[in-house]
């Protein structure tokens, strides 16, 4: 029996009471299915037949729809463009209840990940992307702070598409009025995330900031050094199939791994963090948020592409 199944339930309406404010790096994820029947005349590449195409959100457009498909109230403040993967990024959030607050800069592309696929295999990524503006940065910043009043929970997803370029001082404010803030990281420089309450990095993400470790005992002396050095309150490392550890000041805590059949682990970090969100801002304690994170992250890899978990198939 994992925590999980040992723990209180926590309520829909107890969701239905927890405020996250997502802020990140949006993307329109697109897929194009397809067959392969021949190899090009003109270079020795697959020739696809596109049969049909489907359109998602990614990044932290993702990580929003996760929290809001458990009931909370979900927020999501972003930079994107003005043109139609804009558009579509808007209609996905709503048809996903979450509300978006978005700025435009007219000079920049939303960033599109198109994937070719067949028979379940992925032939190739082609991406489009761009950085945005500092003025339209500096806006968003402004709306953050407008925001931060009707929320509980902040969680910062960085997907280094420029974003979160004033990070530092959005983590600064959050703490001054005493929000509970979630990271999730991207590069080495993690001193830009300083003073956040948790950050959930995967092994590799961890590795690139600490070093290599050598045995279980070394790596919660690396990771001791690393949260006092940054002021992060807690650390919530992701090990795919060894589960997921919980660094805190008082010890740590870990959860095996939840899945019986893994089959697509893009997106399972969105659904870790927006799970973790969702729970804290809903009164659950960190550690037993985690033990529900792992379970969702354990359902979430048995879907095709970036996909969500429901409060039914979380708490049946």
């Amino acid at each position: 029996m994992s925590l999980h199944d040992a723990l209180p339930k926590v309520t829909r309406e107890q969701l239905a009471a927890s405020r996250v404010l997502v802020v990140g790096d949006v993307m329109l994820d697109r897929y194009w299915f397809g067959d392969v029947n021949r190899i090009s005349p003109e270079a020795p590449v697959p020739v696809v037949h596109v049969t049909r195409s489907e359109e998602r959100l990614g990044g932290a457009a993702n990580v929003a729809r996760n929290a809001a498909a458990l009931g909370a109230q979900t927020s999501l403040l972003c930079v994107i463009g003005d043109d139609e993967p804009a558009y579509k990024l808007i209609e996905l959030l709503t048809h996903s209840n979450v509300k978006a607050h978005v700025e435009r800069d007219p000079g920049l592309a939303t960033t599109i990940k198109l994937r070719i696929v067949s028979r379940q295999q992925q032939l190739i990524r082609i991406d489009f992307e761009n950085t945005p503006t500092h003025e339209v940065l500096l806006a968003g910043l402004a709306r953050f702070d407008a925001l931060l009043p009707e929320h509980d929970v902040v969680l910062l997803s960085d997907y280094a598409k420029g974003g979160l370029t004033h990070v530092e001082r959005m983590i600064e404010h959050a703490r001054s009025a005493g929000k509970t803030i979630l990271v999730d990281p991207k590069g080495d420089d993690w001193a830009r995330y300083r003073g956040a309450s948790v950050i959930t990095p995967n092994r590799a993400e961890l590795r690139e900031v600490i070093g290599r470790w050598h045995s279980e005992a070394d790596l919660e002396q690396r990771v001791s050094k690393l949260r006092a050095e940054l002021d992060f309150a807690a650390l919530l490392l992701t090990r795919s199939e060894e589960g997921m550890t919980l660094f805190m000041d008082h010890g740590v805590a870990h959860e095996p791994a939840q899945a019986r059949e893994v089959y697509d682990v893009s997106g399972a970090g969105d659904t870790v963090i927006a799970t973790l969100a969702a729970m804290l801002g809903a009164g659950v304690p960190l550690e037993h948020a985690m033990a529900h994170a792992n379970r969702a992250a354990g359902v979430v890899v048995a879907k095709l592409g970036t996909a969500t978990v429901e409060y039914h198939e979380l708490f049946g």
